[in-house]
């Protein structure tokens, strides 16, 4: 959402006084961020906003005490770095074990895949997300233009060239060979485990309904506790790393007087 939504927002709504060990937060600056929080709500928002600041606020307070001076990264800003450099040093958390990774290995067997693409050709029925009425509508479209195909596979490219609301109808529909990140992840988490053919019911994505075929898949297949470890020991380092900070900016606003707010915890370890 961009800074405008908010602004129409913000001035409805009193904006709380903050202040942490003295120290006020501006009304501006808050405003401004709760562009960066969307929500379902303004009140949800605003304390999202409130929480980012008074965070930010009291890792900035704690390098400034500890006489830390800004080592900027290439694109960092004074502030980002001072953060960083802070948690670096305060922060310690040990690397995760080999028992460990290999706990999660088989508590999640074949979460973890190797390389992989897919060919694959779709009729994409536009809808936006929030509009239901009109997605159970094109739902009813898609089944029949299913049920159609399924019968006569032939007409594929007939069909996405004529009801299509995606750039490829001018190629029947053809996405061609697609990799990871290359689309939504409602196409991966849909395709990947299934063999090549026409799926039975639409899929539904943030841009609407889509008709898909699986043309054919390569790789994908699970990792080998070898091949996955790196990644899981990355996943188990990350986990206890947001723990940590959590439980450090949870210590840090315990000593600090914090005036407009009730800061119950962090549950986020870093500045959004």
């Amino acid at each position: 959402m961009g800074c405008s939504h908010y602004s129409e927002r913000v001035e409805k709504v009193e904006l709380p006084h903050l202040k942490v060990n003295g120290v006020e937060i501006a009304e501006d600056a808050l405003a401004r961020e709760l562009q960066y929080h969307p929500a379902a709500s303004h009140g949800e928002a605003l304390a999202a906003a409130c929480r980012a600041l008074i965070v930010r606020q009291l890792l900035l307070q704690r390098a400034e005490a500890l006489g830390l001076v800004a080592l900027c990264e290439e694109g960092e800003a004074e502030e980002e770095a001072l953060i960083r450099q802070l948690l670096e040093r305060e922060v310690v958390v040990p690397q995760a074990d080999e028992a460990s990774c290999r706990t999660w290995f088989e508590a999640n067997p074949g979460r973890l895949i190797g390389p992989w693409r897919m060919s694959l050709r779709h009729v994409l029925l536009a809808c936006a997300p929030d509009d239901l009425d009109s997605r159970a509508q094109l739902r009813e479209t898609a089944e029949a233009l299913i049920v159609e195909l399924r019968e006569h596979p032939q007409r594929f490219a007939e069909k996405a060239m004529r009801f299509s609301d995606c750039p490829s109808r001018d190629d029947g529909g053809e996405l061609g060979w697609i990799e990871p990140g290359q689309t939504v992840a409602e196409f991966e988490k849909r395709l990947l485990r299934r063999e090549p053919g026409l799926l039975e019911m639409p899929l539904e994505s943030r841009y609407g309904l889509h008709v898909v075929e699986l043309l054919e898949r390569e790789g994908g297949e699970p990792l080998s506790y070898e091949e996955a470890r790196p990644q899981i020991a990355m996943h188990l380092q990350t986990q206890v790393l947001q723990r940590a900070i959590g439980q450090y900016i949870g210590v840090l606003a315990g000593e600090a007087e914090i005036e407009g707010f009730e800061f119950a915890g962090a549950d986020s370890p870093l500045v959004q």
